[in-house]
This record gives structure tokens, sequence and C-alpha cells, in this order.
């Protein structure tokens, strides 16, 4: 399967919020009650207020995969300093996995960082998503535990860093 990465089309946010969804609930990393469901689906939104890239399929650009990418201190950065981009709600169609489409949406984040003139990254994730942690660190990144941070009780996020 070849795909391409770009920025998401108007007529990509649909199927971006569907992968989205299911791969955060379907995978159990979130309840499908969970008001950050709704979140998941707006990819109209993290499109306009983030920059939103998409994975899709070389022959008939069905999206494959999507990621929030957004500059730290900016409304979508939970982690991330000004001088450093975040990634979010990394989401690989269920077809797609194994295909290398996931590392591909963090690469061209880290792509997108440099472009801007950032000094590295950092992200947030849950201590169960064990499949991304091994694409993360295969790319570079590191875990930075004195960054860990919990939105909420119960919910801690692990931090993950890369220094340019």
């Amino acid at each position: 399967m070849d795909y391409l990465i770009r920025h998401a089309l108007p007529q990509d946010l649909e199927a971006a919020g569907r992968i989205t969804v299911d791969a955060f609930v379907g995978d159990g990393f979130t309840s499908p009650t969970s008001g950050y469901v709704d979140l998941l689906r707006d990819a109209g939104r993290r499109s306009r207020e983030a920059e939103l890239l998409v994975a899709v399929d070389a022959a008939d650009e069905r999206v494959l995969g999507c990621v929030t990418f957004a500059v730290g201190g900016t409304e979508w950065a939970d982690i991330a300093t000004p001088r450093e981009g975040e990634i979010r709600m990394l989401a690989t169609a269920a077809l797609a996995r194994g295909r290398g489409v996931g590392e591909a949406l963090v690469r061209a984040s880290l792509t997108r960082s440099r472009e801007l003139g950032l000094a590295g990254m950092a992200f947030s994730t849950r201590p169960e998503m064990t499949t991304a942690h091994r694409v993360y660190e295969r790319v570079g990144f590191r875990r930075t535990p004195e960054r860990d941070w919990a939105p909420y009780p119960g919910m801690d996020l692990m931090v993950y860093t890369m220094t340019f």
C-alpha cells in the first residue's frame, strides 16, 4: 500500500475524525461516553486551530491515518514549550496498521517542527499505548519522566521528547 502524507483537505475531515475515534475508543484507550470523544471526532476544529496531517492512500486518497500537530504554547499543545512542536491524537485506521503509516505521520510532524525552526518536540502518551511507544522510540524520541503529568486524577500521562 502506497500512501502520502499531506495537510488534511475538507474531504478528509470526516474520515480523519472517524479513524481517531475508532483508534482511541476501539482500542480501549477512551471510554465511548467520555467528552473527549467529541474532541477526537472534530477533525475540522483540529484542522482549523492546529495542523491536521493525514496519510492517504496514493491510489484512491482514502484516509489511512492522521495526527494533530501544534506548536507549544498554543491551545492544542498540552506539554510542549513555545520552542517545541507537539503531536496529539495520532491514529491509524485498522486496515493500515503495521504498514508504517503511524511512523510516517510522526516523521512528518518532526519535519514540520524543523520547518518552523523549533528546537524539538514533546508530547504525552498513555502508559498502555505500547505500540505507539515503540514507534516513538524507533524514530528517536526518548522518555522524559520528569515531565510526566496528569490532566486529572487517574489519567497519568508519560512524556516523550526530542531535541534537534
